[in-house]
């Protein structure tokens, strides 16, 4: 079912601190697309945030109407495309001493296979949250903010820092390492697979397949990954997977010899096999042309191929940063949406569809941005200045992706047309006042 879905912002928010949504962004405030997740129920959860940064306000400032701030807030919508209940937290989560979240970088979503809702970030912080988004459940944090932040080792208690999951419910997961690069920082350079399940009570010890960096520098005993393992061993220091990804493709980058790359959050196209993918490092004077990688991944953590068909430059995802993967597991399909097209693979690697946003029907694509795949295969993509979901149905033949994809991109203007009617947004920001908010 094609479905058009509000990003709305809490009333109450919007209240509390009198913003003015008719200001552009450029007077400093915005609000930003994070992530989507489905649930196996037909429900969804949006992550997005809200800021305001005002020059010459102080840091100090009282009244909330003036003051500067950074929220994030996740939406639950019913299968329906109903919003149910909404929850906020502040940017920064238990370190700003008003939430239970574990805030990092790369926020993500994942609903786990018992209906709890997972908000995972770099380093390896993972927050557990009630399906009603009522109560936050368990905190796994990492309490790893290296070189800002002082390190006290064993006081952490870390899990991933992006997690997706398969079929049958094992955890795909991406873990940080100190040192990747010769960084002094915690950046993600594993990836593993949890077969146990994770609870407020217990976590899994992840299973790792492969490596990013092969050898970071400085570590030492006290970077070792006790949750994390590789050959029954904890991974840190010299031991973790070899050849590790940036090794099986090292005649690729000539420029940078995958130094500075980084690491994709993987997904799952099967119980046993994944994608991974990995970015070489950008440049401030642009990236287009840069070498990227959509490995297939078994579940042994061999590398039995990848996702063909994308020139460097033509295909590139790095005009305006479009890195996400999606995969529809049942299916057997991966899609990739960047500013030059939607492409669409099969297990096999194989390149099945392109929709080439140069052309009219498919241009309103590049206003959209891929954020995953609902776990009955349908895309979830989100406009990035109308803050509007669209939900698009899985074709199970991928010759049909291109009159699915038509089809959807006009009922998205008509239905947005209909949202207009119903919400009346301010320079399409929705806001609505009649559903829960819970503060976490």
């Amino acid at each position: 079912m094609i479905q058009t879905l509000p990003l709305a912002l809490p009333g109450t928010l919007v209240d509390h601190h009198r913003i003015d949504m008719t200001a552009l962004y450029s007077k400093g405030w915005g609000v930003h697309p994070f992530d989507v997740a489905g649930s196996p129920s037909g429900e969804v959860y949006a992550l997005y945030g809200v800021y305001r940064h005002t020059y010459g306000v102080a840091d100090e400032e009282q009244d909330p109407q003036k003051a500067n701030f950074g929220y994030r807030v996740i939406n639950r919508y019913s299968a329906g495309g109903e919003v149910l209940a909404s929850a906020v937290f502040r940017t920064g989560g238990a370190e700003k001493g008003d939430s239970a979240v574990a805030d990092g970088k790369d926020i993500s979503l994942c609903v786990l296979p018992d209906g709890v809702l997972a908000i995972t970030a770099t380093p390896d912080t993972t927050t557990l949250v009630a399906p009603d988004l009522s109560r936050v459940l368990a905190v796994y944090d990492s309490k790893d903010g290296r070189p800002f932040k002082g390190f006290t080792p064993g006081e952490g208690d870390a899990f991933a820092g992006s997690i997706s999951v398969t079929p049958s419910g094992r955890l795909l997961c991406t873990v940080a390492e100190y040192g990747v690069w010769r960084y002094g920082n915690v950046i993600n350079n594993l990836v593993g697979v949890a077969d146990g399940a994770l609870t407020a009570d217990a976590k899994p010890v992840i299973n790792v397949l492969a490596s990013l960096d092969p050898e970071p520098a400085h570590q030492s005993a006290v970077d070792l990954r006790p949750h994390a393992t590789y050959q029954g061993a904890p991974v840190g220091m010299a031991h973790r997977p070899r050849p590790s990804l940036t090794e099986l493709a090292a005649g690729e980058d000539s420029l940078s010899k995958w130094d500075g790359s980084r690491l994709g959050r993987p997904v799952a196209l099967s119980d046993s096999l994944f994608v991974v993918p990995f970015y070489a490092r950008t440049f401030r004077g642009g990236s287009r042309g840069q070498p990227f990688v959509f490995a297939l991944l078994d579940d042994q953590g061999e590398m039995t191929g990848r996702l063909h068909g994308l020139h460097e430059w033509r295909d590139s995802p790095f005009t305006g940063f479009c890195r996400n993967v999606a995969a529809d597991a049942h299916r057997g399909h991966a899609f990739h949406l960047n500013r030059y097209g939607l492409y669409a693979w099969n297990k096999a690697g194989v390149l099945r569809a392109k929709l080439d946003t140069g052309t009219k029907p498919f241009k309103p694509l590049t206003h959209f941005t891929l954020a995953a795949c609902a776990p009955n295969g349908d895309l979830l993509l989100v406009h990035n200045k109308q803050h509007l979901i669209l939900r698009i149905p899985a074709p199970d033949d991928l010759t049909r992706l291109a009159a699915t994809a038509e089809e959807a991109l006009r009922a998205y203007a008509r239905e947005r047309t209909t949202l207009k009617k119903q919400w009346s947004p301010v320079n399409w920001h929705w806001t609505t006042s009649s559903t829960p908010v819970h503060r976490i």
